[in-house]
């Protein structure tokens, strides 16, 4: 049985969904972000004990196919902005989603605006930025070497953005005490 789950975002959501799912005596068959296939198939009561359980961690189990699909859309951008190196792309994120949900871009896009109420190539902003925060509150590379990993054709086109996006530029963000990001099941 597969449960489609919100605001999974990363590695430790992963292992925090397995263990509460297993404490609740079901066998996880598989896990990704926002995906867990579990046995046996849970009835109606057991459903209610993981949305409960899962709403107390901050996740949620969703249950209508449009949203399904686009919890399916944030997880493949963050996993591409978060966990690649941009850099080696061949293809653009927004088309590399299509490509792995095997849908139709054009499909994706409207259906992704009509839920979260921007598009897929504004959330792909977002996320970049907040993977440039940070990087910048690392302090391990310089903006140059930032923007060749984020992908970006100059450090001066991921000033522009990042000032567009958070009214700061990376000089002026990077100057203040750390802890401005925001989590990434907030991000839109």
């Amino acid at each position: 049985m597969q449960l489609h789950i919100k605001n999974m975002v990363c590695d430790r959501c992963i292992l925090i969904v397995g263990q509460q799912l297993k404490q609740l005596g079901f066998e996880i068959e598989q896990i990704s972000l926002g995906l867990v296939n579990v046995e046996p198939e849970p009835n109606q009561q057991q459903r209610i004990q993981i949305a409960s359980a899962m709403q107390v961690l901050g996740f949620e189990l969703i249950d209508k196919e449009k949203d399904k699909l686009t919890e399916q859309i944030k997880n493949q951008v963050i996993s591409i902005i978060h966990q690649s190196p941009l850099n080696e792309l061949k293809q653009s994120p927004a088309q590399l989603v299509a490509e792995r949900l095997n849908k139709d871009y054009a499909y994706l896009s409207r259906l992704f605006s009509e839920i979260e109420g921007t598009t897929i190539e504004k959330y792909i902003i977002q996320q970049k930025v907040e993977k440039v925060k940070e990087l910048l509150e690392y302090g391990e590379y310089n903006l140059s070497e930032i923007a060749f990993q984020m992908g970006y054709s100059s450090s001066a086109h991921l000033s522009t953005q990042f000032k567009s996006v958070t009214g700061l530029s990376p000089s002026k963000y990077k100057a203040l005490p750390p802890g401005k990001r925001k989590p990434l099941d907030q991000v839109i």
